[in-house]
Order: structure tokens, then C-alpha cells, then sequence
């Protein structure tokens, strides 16, 4: 009898301990994960094929969607780019950074010291940190030029009162401090590590492309991972896409619309290289690649400026789409804070159990990098200040998932400047929080009717949610920097500096 129940025992020990080991490789990943971070620049959510623009050439991204999941309700963290940057950047709302507007040539606005970065936790986790693109965050200079949109004497983080590309935790960098000047043909304002670059032969995403392959090839530590954030400046203007891009479009007669079709063409096929670079280095399965844009697309509508002659200037090359959604940049309804969003984790999403090519309806947002990069990577969050991200691995691992904080938008432009999205329910409301409207995005993902009369209780409801959110964020962020002109337009604590 007691060899039987030690023979049973064993037999459970050994099926425990079996158990036990498949239990682990399902939920452990065999290495550290890389991250890149892909940013685009005004790129509205329809202007990808694989989110249903009839003309947009764009295979590279599309196949990501295809090789990942689409998230079709992806958020901004704001309606215009440094806002934007520095929420990804913290995985903060703006305006409880400082950075409430994009920054200016020589202007006070920065990503603060005080806050605390992604590439600064990871680079303390053992993690090489690189930056490529457009950054938008601290200083610059440049100085107007002859002729039009020109400019001369470029500068790239001067200000010793403003942190350095160092200080925000970057091992490598190859940036610009906003556009690329003149345009996207022969920009100059490019600096490596500091130095600067002068005019360089070619177009903006192919540039920045290059180098990430060089980066790549030459630069990498294989002993680490690596976290990159490249943010591409297109479709952003001054608009000018290389005729190789062009031909996909030869049967339209709107010059400016090939222009800017041509401009997204344009990055997904710097998208594409970097992705081949992955490839060949051996990294493409470790590696979790977050595409999105910072905003949504320029211009009062996607058939440009109406103007006749197409110019590199002016505006007539702003064809972005929202997909039929409300609103377009700097607007806090639809059109001016989705964008597209696709997540690409091959290894991870086979790990568990999530199919490729899946499509989410899931509201995620800018804000939610931060957190979900250091859950990934099994680094703590900073625990001495809020943070609005949250970490969305449970929907990259097929789980329930239960944001702690709603989704909430102040921007600095129109006039409802104030949002919060709670399940299916967005409410906006003016910065003085007098006038509010309330939408349900599923069945008029438009915002065309306002359904406040016709829900009193939950309008109350996230009215009341909405304006504490607000004062929260308000209370902490940086007054100082506010000109006289928009203080008089936020709420009336801020005014007595409560």
C-alpha cells in the first residue's frame, strides 16, 4: 500500500513538474524583446491601404498589419506633434508635462529634465537606445533664409538650460529638431550625434532609413537589446516625394494629390528597409515594431487648399485622409486624434496564441507605448507620478484587458480643446468646460449627433469624470509656460494658479 501511494505521488510529481515546464515556455519569451517605435507625421488614419484608401501605395505597412494586429481605434495623445512625442515619450497626457503646443525654433517648451523617459528606464535595464527622424522636443534654431521657406544656420540642442539627447537616455541619435528644411528633397538640417550634416543628397524617410541600416550593421551591441524610436517626417510638409514613388499614381491628373500619395509611398518604403535590416541582422521575430502617427492630417479638408498650382509650399500638397471621420489636425473630435496604429511582435503574439493578420477594435493610444515597452522588458513603472498609458500586453497576449485611466485629450486648438473616451462614449467639451458634447463612437463614429439630451445620466456621468480629469492635469502642468492670451481662457483655478 505505501509503495502504491509513493508510486502515485511520484506520478503527480513528475506530471506537475511537466506541467510546470510547457507552462513556462508559454509564458516566458526566450530573450529580451526588442522595440521600435515608428512615428509618422500628419499621416491621417486613411491614408493606408490596409485602412481603406482607394489609391495609397503601401505595401511594407500593410504587410505589418498582415504579420501583426490593426488596431483600428488607435489614438493620439494630442492633435498636433510635440504634444504627441512627449506623451510617448512618459506615457503622460501633454499638458502634465509642459509641452502643451509644438515647439518653436529657440523657444522655452521642452520634454522637462524632471520627467522621466523610455530610453532613460531602458537604458538602465541594459537596453542601447537610438533615436532616427524628426524629435520635437527640446531645443533647436534655424534662421530664415532668401526666397521662399527658406532657412540657414541650423542648430540642434544649444540651450544648456534644456536637456541633450544624452540626458533623455539616447545612446545614438540622428535627428532633426522639427521638419526636415527646406522639404523632405536635400534636406540640411540633419545632426548625428551632434554634428551636423549639412545638405544631404536624397529624401527624408530614405535618409533617415539608411542610417538605421547603418546603425544596424555597424553600431549595434549584439549582446543587448535595443529600443529605437524612428520617427519619420512625412507626410508632414513642406511636401516633396521622390518621382520613383510617384508612378503609382500616373493615372491621376491632381499633381498635388500625387505629391502627397506619393509622400506616404514615400516612408512606407522606408518602413520596408528597415524591416529587410531586421531581417538580415536575425531579429525580426524578438523584435516588437509600434507603428502609428502623431496626429491627424493637415489642411482644411483632403482636397488641399484649392489651389491650381501645385507648389512644394502652400499647402495645396495636404490631401491627408481621416477616413470619413469628423474633425482634422489640432481638432479633439475623431479625425484629428485617430491615427493608424499596427503592432508587429512575431514571437510574442505566437507565444500567446494570437493569430497574425488579427484586426482590434480595442482603444489604444499613444500614451499606452511607455507602460506596455516596460512591462515587455519587466521594468517597474516610476511610481512617484501618473501615469495615463496603460500597459496593453494583456490584448497582445489575447487577454481581457481593463484600462485603468479612460482616454483623455486637452489640445490647444478650437474650439473643444477637452475629451474623454469611456468603452463606446467620447465626450468633449470647450476649455472652459461650459459646453460639452457626448457621441457614441460605434454607431456614429462621425460624431454627427449629439447624444447629451438623450443619455442625461451618463452625460452627467463623464462630464463629472471628464472635468476632474481635467483639473488633475491642469493642477500639475507647467502655467509658466502659458502666454497671457491662453490663460485667460483655461478654467479659473489655473488663473488663480490653484
Amino acid at each position: 500500500m505505501k509503495n502504491l501511494t509513493a508510486k502515485r505521488v511520484m506520478i503527480l510529481v513528475v506530471i506537475l513538474s511537466l506541467f510546470g515546464c510547457s507552462y513556462e515556455k508559454k509564458v516566458k519569451l526566450p530573450k529580451k524583446t526588442n522595440f521600435i517605435q515608428i512615428l509618422t507625421d500628419d499621416q491621417g488614419w486613411g491614408d493606408l491601404g490596409s485602412f481603406g484608401h482607394q489609391y495609397i501605395h503601401s505595401p511594407n505597412v500593410d504587410q505589418l498589419a498582415k504579420d501583426g494586429i490593426k488596431f483600428t481605434h488607435c489614438y493620439s495623445s494630442a492633435s498636433v506633434c510635440s504634444p504627441a512625442r512627449a506623451s510617448i515619450m512618459t506615457g503622460r497626457t501633454p499638458y502634465r508635462t509642459g509641452v502643451y503646443r509644438w515647439v518653436p525654433a529657440n523657444h522655452e517648451i521642452h520634454l522637462p529634465a524632471s520627467e522621466i523617459t523610455l530610453p532613460q528606464l531602458l537604458q538602465k535595464a541594459g537596453y542601447q537606445t537610438a533615436h532616427f527622424g524628426k524629435w520635437h522636443l527640446s531645443h533647436y534654431s534655424e534662421e530664415r533664409a532668401d526666397g521662399e521657406e527658406q532657412y540657414k544656420n541650423y542648430g540642434y540642442g544649444e540651450d544648456p538650460d534644456q536637456p541633450s539627447m544624452e540626458d533623455y537616455g539616447y545612446d545614438y541619435w540622428f535627428a532633426t529638431g522639427n521638419v526636415a528644411r527646406p522639404s523632405h528633397k536635400k534636406p540640411q538640417n540633419f545632426f548625428l550625434n551632434g554634428k551636423a550634416m549639412g545638405t544631404i543628397e536624397g529624401f527624408s524617410a530614405q535618409i533617415v532609413a539608411d542610417q538605421v541600416v547603418d546603425w544596424m550593421d555597424n553600431h549595434r551591441e549584439e549582446d543587448k537589446p535595443f529600443f529605437m524610436t524612428l520617427w519619420l517626417h512625412e507626410p508632414h510638409g513642406p511636401i516633396e516625394t521622390d518621382s520613383v514613388f510617384m508612378t503609382h499614381y500616373d493615372e491621376l491628373k491632381d499633381e498635388s494629390l500625387k505629391q502627397y500619395l506619393g509622400n506616404v509611398t514615400q516612408l512606407d518604403a522606408a518602413v520596408g528597409s528597415v524591416i529587410q535590416a531586421l531581417e538580415k541582422i536575425g531579429e525580426t521575430d524578438n523584435t516588437l515594431v509600434w507603428f502609428t502617427s502623431d496626429n491627424g492630417p493637415e489642411g482644411p479638408h483632403p482636397y488641399g487648399w484649392f489651389n491650381l498650382d501645385d507648389k512644394t509650399f502652400g499647402g495645396s500638397r495636404f490631401r491627408g485622409s481621416t477616413g470619413g471621420l469628423r474633425g482634422r489636425k489640432r481638432h479633439s473630435h475623431e479625425g484629428g486624434i485617430r491615427v493608424p496604429g499596427i503592432i508587429k511582435w512575431p514571437e510574442g503574439l505566437k507565444l500567446y496564441g494570437v493569430k497574425s493578420g488579427s484586426v482590434s477594435a480595442e482603444p489604444i493610444i499613444g500614451a499606452d507605448v511607455f507602460p506596455t515597452f516596460l512591462d515587455i522588458a519587466g521594468v517597474s513603472l516610476p511610481e512617484n507620478r501618473v501615469i495615463d498609458g496603460s500597459s496593453i500586453l494583456p490584448v497582445l497576449q489575447g487577454q481581457p484587458f481593463n484600462r485603468e485611466r479612460p482616454l483623455y485629450w486637452r489640445n490647444n486648438f478650437n474650439e473643444m480643446k477637452i475629451a474623454l473616451r469611456i468603452g463606446d462614449w467620447k465626450i468633449l467639451g470647450n476649455s472652459m468646460r461650459e459646453n460639452f458634447e457626448l457621441y457614441n463612437l460605434i454607431i456614429d463614429p462621425r460624431e454627427t449627433t449629439d447624444l447629451s439630451a438623450h443619455e442625461p445620466e451618463r452625460f452627467e456621468t463623464m462630464k463629472r469624470e471628464l472635468i476632474a480629469y481635467d483639473k488633475e492635469v491642469l493642477a500639475e502642468g507647467r502655467p509658466d509656460w502659458y502666454p497671457e492670451k491662453m490663460k485667460s481662457k483655461l478654467p479659473l483655478e489655473v488663473n488663480q494658479g490653484q
